[in-house]
């Protein structure tokens, strides 16, 4: 939720675009400039006023507000208890899911076994929740960043190892566009980083095909899962086989 001295930044920021002075705001609003610039410099006024300077700069409220929160920092991971309260249910759990694939509301009740007022249902949880801002029309946008990962010992995480990860690798991996790599050395710990980062680009890539897919009819698209990993790791059975 955006905050009155956030309101008021974007406000500042409105006016020198706009080319309005001080001076100019204060004729519009009939109050003296020493006024108008102290209250913008305290940062803090009713809602009553930034309407007024709304009107001064022919700038809906409901635009600023936009703004604000489109330039509020997005979240790279979220608190246990948001994650908590994502598997809590596992249909807002798939809604999580989607929402993260950009798929609209129409999408989602279109393939899953979900009724359209069951997923605004959803859709107003997660944006309580925090991982989407909820729009007119059921549209929303992500709080999410592009590096955004849940987190590694979370209760998302902890979910799929115990209910879906000996599922996705119970798969022969032998269809069209399908594979799996296991590929094993011992590297400069300094390299593995960069690694990651390249790992994280490809992730990266993949995110961005699946939007520009979006306007591509059904047929031509199917879905996929990649999964990435990088540890330190050994084999159990080899470990214990260990001098």
């Amino acid at each position: 939720m955006s905050t009155t001295a956030d309101l008021v930044t974007a406000l500042k920021k409105e006016l020198k675009t706009a080319q309005m002075t001080y001076a100019d705001l204060a004729q519009a609003l009939g109050m003296a400039e020493s006024s108008v610039k102290r209250m913008l410099a305290k940062g803090d006024m009713p809602l009553s006023r930034i309407d007024a300077i709304c009107r001064a700069l022919a700038l809906d409220f409901a635009d600023l507000a936009r703004r604000v929160a489109d330039e509020q920092p997005l979240l790279k991971e979220l608190t246990h208890e948001q994650e908590k309260a994502v598997v809590a249910d596992k249909k807002l759990l798939l809604m999580a899911i989607c929402v993260l694939s950009q798929w609209t509301l129409e999408q989602v009740t279109g393939y899953y076994r979900l009724t359209e007022a069951e997923g605004i249902k959803y859709l107003a949880q997660l944006d309580r929740i925090g991982i989407i801002e909820l729009r007119p029309l059921n549209r929303y946008r992500l709080k999410l960043a592009k590096t955004f990962r849940w987190r590694p010992h979370g209760p998302v995480m902890n979910y799929f190892r115990d209910h879906a990860l000996l599922d996705y690798f119970a798969g022969g991996f032998d269809g069209p566009g399908e594979g799996v790599l296991l590929v094993h050395g011992n590297i400069s710990r300094g390299l593995a980083p960069a690694f990651m980062e390249r790992m994280q680009r490809v992730a990266q890539d993949f995110a961005q095909q699946h939007l520009a897919d979006q306007k591509l009819p059904d047929r031509e698209r199917e879905g996929y899962t990649l999964l990435l990993a990088m540890r330190s790791w050994e084999f159990e059975a080899f470990a214990s086989m260990r001098r």
